[in-house]
């Protein structure tokens, strides 16, 4: 055989290489998310800004995770604000139609009672459908030790 012989039947081998490996890299399955594979997911949304974008973006990120396909009717949420977070739960504010919708889904809408004393708020200007809970600090121990996802968008 031929140096020239040899030469071209090794760029035949390593092109046929190459089209193999790429084939099979085509035939990977495509990544299309975790699998939700357990009966129930519970989360816990954490608020502490009176910032719209950032109270808007959280709510709607409460409504992206109930309605992914992969969570539905498997999915408990928990909404805690404290500090600047309770102006989401003004009655001045322009949320409160999207959390009666978030509660009527099961959302649980909760407020930091040490934010209220702290800051002398007047529970009478807080929507009067939401709970309270001692701490924000506490609940989110506590959840998290229960096996809730903390979210923080």
């Amino acid at each position: 055989m031929t140096i020239k012989k040899a030469f071209f039947l090794l760029i035949a081998v390593v092109l046929v290489g190459m089209a193999q490996t790429a084939a099979a890299q085509n035939q990977q399955k495509t990544f299309i998310g975790a699998e939700a594979t357990l009966d129930h997911y519970k989360a816990l949304y954490i608020l502490n800004s009176s910032d719209e974008k950032k109270i808007t973006g959280t709510l709607k990120s409460i409504k992206n995770s109930l309605n992914d396909s992969r969570l539905k009717g498997k999915l408990e949420i928990e909404l805690i604000a404290y500090g600047d977070g309770v102006s989401v739960y003004a009655k001045d504010g322009s949320f409160e139609k999207t959390l009666k919708e978030l509660q009527e889904k099961g959302v649980i809408l909760a407020q930091c009672e040490n934010t209220i004393r702290e800051r002398k708020i007047d529970k009478g200007s807080l929507f009067p459908f939401i709970s309270y809970v001692p701490s924000a600090a506490g609940e989110i121990i506590i959840r998290q030790h229960q096996g809730w996802a903390i979210v923080h968008p």
